[in-house]
């Protein structure tokens, strides 16, 4: 039964191809903080205990890094730095995978049966045959493999690593001896860190290997999918805690986590599978891993057929064997009949179609990760997005500097400047705009008056970051202590007490009482009604105390003073609106899920034409159940001041309600949003733990960009699902004419070689079908997977074939009397040519819900293959392989009769496609 459920995933697997289908590992709640066996980190508890120097050699490194030799002989010894790490297949092995299928290997059984009774002829056209068959899927599969790589290469991560330069001389344990030649700092992907590498990180790198901090400023790294903890936790180049927990070494990163703020350099410990993390995804995929739900749709319409082939197949070889006595060449035909009805094409035309798709989708500036993303691409009926460099230009500029009572304000400028030009975290588009607007009018030595010593950084929960500042003369190691804190709006002033009124001479402070503070809140809300974000600025001198002895902290920031408030404008993009208002026609609704304040979100909402209604805010999702919350998120579009856990809240809600959610984000915030989308969206510029987290790249940050990569992939989709219906519908309705025939016919209808050419020109015909035209009204909806449909398409359509198929049985018994043992080659040819031509018809038939040729017709590659193959079914009765594959040519009157045959098929199953259609849809 497990062989049933996983028949895809068994495909991608002996192809090496699982990677391509499956997102990247990521730690989540599902791995950590999770136990693994001191004795698989016993590396990590070694580099955790020892002092830099001794890391360094117990490593084998040196603190100039890696040559680029030793860089390439580890990354030979120790494999890429991948979790789950699959090792592509070797051509050879590759073209063995593609011959061990039950067509070849049943032609390679009738080759030798051929062979034995001194056939070569015919065992020729068998190995023909065989090595077609072998070389189509080969040429294919490695095609469609080739072109996914690539594609995902395209956006891969990379990691700047201190490379050392090849001309150094070193002493014995990789202690410096001579160098000429200075390090030099470059950009490696990820996959081929090895250990020993030294590498730099900054705020909002992902860290990609375990490693071991050579040095730290301001480092704080989020580790809560490992840990547990909510709040970043800060990190250093020395072991400050004698914690048994190798999680709660301070000098220790794990891979999967990412920087918060803060800057560090860092030798690699563990690579791939040896990492922490490594351990935990290799023990949770150790038990059999559930298959995705396109690897389920996949497995459901292979099992279904599978099903019918298990009964029938046995059914024909007993009534064969019965009614004509030859077991051998019964059990022949039965195995004949079983490789035509198992789908074993269908995992090769689907990823060549996904394959083929990705290719285009590349075009449209959309880069697919994981080939399987293409149907939620096409299924997704629902878009949560971020308003900034979405719905806005991403040029964020600085229009106001205020004090607390709106008036322009040049202290509070001085102030915000500070704090963004000394914090270390990730400097976000708001930090930006301060610094580039105090570039404009300089305040000459304002950088050189204060030193920075210490950072709290900005979390999602406080939504708000200080830096600690001292005066800069650098003579007095004590002295007051100044710190500079700015952040939203509401979390602001949940920590000050008072207001700074006034200037100069007169300036003081005045508490922030009820009275000040709804006053406070008027001139927010003014600037936000103007479309404007709004950052408060606040500050506060602490006490006296040694340098040394200073260790700041979240505590510190309480009893600010308000200073002001800094307002920018993110101005909408031309092409917002009618980018939303394709989505809309399209059927893909747009939530806006962002951390700004509801009124500037609203705001730019009403400024793009998207209907909003009442913003739900951050807060009122924390108070809500989750009844409430999936009440919420069907009925409003725009939230506003939320935080990481609610933005993954919100998706995990409208999943419940069974819709296909697609969220699209870019920040070191939006990674949990990401991971629990049905498709999670980034783009190019995105920090690395989005792109990580995402199925698809956008090389251009825009819903347009978006809307174009939808259609395609809904084109995708659409020509997977016309193969599958037509596999499906073919083969159901072969079953019922072989198993009518094999109770009436004193001769089989089909002798195997026949049979089995048949099936091997029919699949070459649908082999274009990934490069077919999708009629628009197939693509302006979303296209959801769904399996009873195809079993119910199947039930519909398949019999009438079998229909035809009787009436050709009639035709060549009565009218051509072929209805003696005698005559069973002239029965055959003409079921032959009867068969193919209408198996190969059924692919123009419904392929759309149109009339085809005449509403809708096929591109060109697949009009040329279907011509080809059905004019080779014409052929071969009356060519030089007629003998050989015991076929005859057929009497002049029976070419008038497939026509009427085919024609009267033609408008059956039109007339029964619209019956369908009004009943069902396409």
């Amino acid at each position: 039964m497990q062989f049933l459920t996983s028949w895809f995933g068994g495909f991608l697997r002996r192809r090496h191809n699982l990677r391509l289908f499956r997102r990247s590992p990521l730690p989540d709640k599902a791995h950590g903080p999770g136990v693994v066996p001191r004795q698989l980190t016993r590396a990590l508890w070694r580099a955790a205990c020892n002092d830099v120097p001794s890391a360094l050699v117990l490593l084998q490194s040196h603190e100039e890094g890696l040559s680029s030799s030793e860089a390439a002989e580890r990354l030979h010894h120790f494999g890429p730095n991948e979790v789950e790490h699959e090792k592509p297949l070797p051509w050879w092995q590759h073209l063995w995978q593609c011959y061990r299928n039950p067509f070849n290997l049943l032609l390679t059984v009738l080759a030798l049966v051929s062979y034995l009774s001194q056939d070569l002829q015919a065992t020729s056209i068998i190995g023909v045959m065989v090595l077609l068959s072998t070389l189509i899927r080969f040429v294919q599969e490695g095609r469609s493999q080739r072109s996914a790589e690539k594609l995902k290469a395209m956006v891969g991560s990379t990691a700047t690593v201190l490379r050392r330069n090849q001309g150094g001389e070193f002493a014995e344990h990789g202690a410096r001896a001579h160098s000429r030649h200075p390090a030099r700092h470059i950009e490696v992907p990820m996959q081929e860190l090895v250990p020993g590498e030294h590498i730099l990180l900054s705020a909002g790198d992902m860290v990609p290997a375990d490693c071991r901090v050579l040095t730290a400023k301001d480092l704080f790294v989020a580790q809560a999918a490992m840990t547990g903890e909510s709040l970043p936790v800060e990190k250093f180049s020395e072991r400050r805690q004698l914690s048994e927990s190798i999680l709660e070494q301070s000098n220790l990163l794990f891979m999967g986590t990412n920087v918060v703020s803060g800057v560090a350099t860092a030798v690699v410990v563990s690579t791939g599978n040896q990492t922490y993390f490594g351990q935990l995804a290799h023990r949770a995929v150790a038990t059999d891993r559930a298959p995705t739900s396109f690897q389920a749709g996949v497995n459901s319409v292979s099992w279904l057929l599978i099903r019918f082939a298990l009964v029938m197949v046995p059914l024909v070889l007993l009534l064969n064997g019965f009614t004509k006595g030859d077991w051998m060449e019964a059990l022949l035909f039965a195995l004949s009949v079983a490789v035509g009805l198992t789908p074993e094409m269908l995992p090769m035309i689907v990823t060549s179609t996904l394959a083929k798709g990705a290719v285009v989708l590349s075009r449209q500036k959309v880069i697919v990760k994981r080939l399987d993303a293409i149907q939620n691409f096409g299924a997704m009926d629902v878009l949560c997005t971020d308003k900034t460099g979405t719905l806005t230009q991403d040029r964020i500029v600085l229009e106001r500097h205020t004090d607390v009572f709106g008036q322009e304000s040049q202290e509070t400028l001085q102030l915000a400047w500070l704090n963004s030009y000394h914090q270390t975290g990730l400097k976000n588009l708001l930090d930006r705009a301060v610094i580039e607007h105090m570039q404009l009018q300089p305040e000459p030595g304002l950088e050189a008056a204060w030193r920075k010593v210490d950072e709290i950084p900005f979390d999602f929960e406080r939504r708000r970051m200080s830096v600690l500042l001292r005066p800069g003369n650098g003579q007095d190691r004590t002295g007051d202590t100044l710190l500079v804190c700015k952040g939203a709006v509401e979390e602001m002033l949940a920590v000050c007490t008072q207001v700074r009124k006034g200037k100069g001479k007169d300036e003081a402070c005045v508490a922030l009482d009820a009275a000040m503070l709804a006053r406070v809140r008027a001139v927010t809300q003014g600037l936000n009604a103007q479309g404007l974000r709004v950052v408060a600025v606040a500050s506060r001198q602490l006490p006296n105390a040694p340098l040394s002895a200073c260790s700041y902290g979240v505590a510190d920031e309480a009893g600010l003073t308000l200073a002001g408030y800094i307002a920018f404008l993110d101005p909408p993009k031309e092409s917002t609106a009618p980018a939303l208002q394709a989505l809309a026609a399209h059927g893909v609704q747009v939530k806006v899920l962002t951390g700004d304040n509801e009124l500037v979100a609203a705001r730019v909402c009403e400024q793009v034409g998207l209907a909003c209604g009442t913003p739900v805010t951050g807060p009122q999702i924390e108070h809500m159940s989750q009844v409430a919350l999936n009440a919420a998120v069907h009925k409003h579009r725009l939230f506003a001041r939320l935080t990481p856990l609610h933005k993954e809240r919100i998706v995990q809600a409208l999943r419940d309600q069974g819709r296909v959610v697609g969220f699209m984000g870019d920040g070191i915030n939006d990674a949990p949003a990401l991971r629990a989308a049905d498709i999670g969206i980034s783009v190019d510029g995105a920090v690395d733990i989005a792109k990580e987290a995402a199925d698809i790249i956008l090389l251009e940050k825009s819903l347009m960009v978006l809307e174009q990569g939808v259609l395609e992939g809904r084109r995708t989709f659409s020509n997977m699902l016309k193969y599958i219906r037509m596999t499906a519908s073919s083969n159901f309705g072969n079953v019922f004419s072989v198993l009518i025939a094999s109770v009436f016919l004193p001769f089989l209808p089909m002798l195997p070689l026949q049979l089995l050419v048949q099936n091997l020109l029919y699949d070459i015909s649908q082999i274009a079908i990934p490069f077919d035209q999708v009629d628009e009204e197939l693509i302006s909806r979303p296209l959801r997977w769904n399996p009873g449909d195809i079993g119910r398409f199947m039930l519909y359509f398949g019999p009438l074939s079998s229909l035809f198929d009787l009436l050709c049985f009639g035709m060549m018994w009565w009218i051509f009397e072929a209805n003696t043992p005698a005559q069973q080659t002239l029965f055959q040819s003409g079921w032959f040519v009867v068969g193919l031509l209408t198996q190969t018809l059924i692919v123009h038939m419904i392929r759309t819900p149109r009339l085809p040729f005449i509403q809708s017709r096929a591109a060109w590659p697949l009009l040329a293959t279907t011509a080809a193959i059905m004019a080779m079914g014409i052929f071969l009765p009356m060519g030089p392989l007629a003998g050989d594959l015991k076929l005859q040519t057929l009497p002049p009157l029976y070419w008038p009769l497939l026509a009427i045959i085919l024609l009267g098929y033609a408008t059956l199953v039109t007339l029964l496609k619209r019956i369908y259609i009004r009943r069902f849809g396409w």
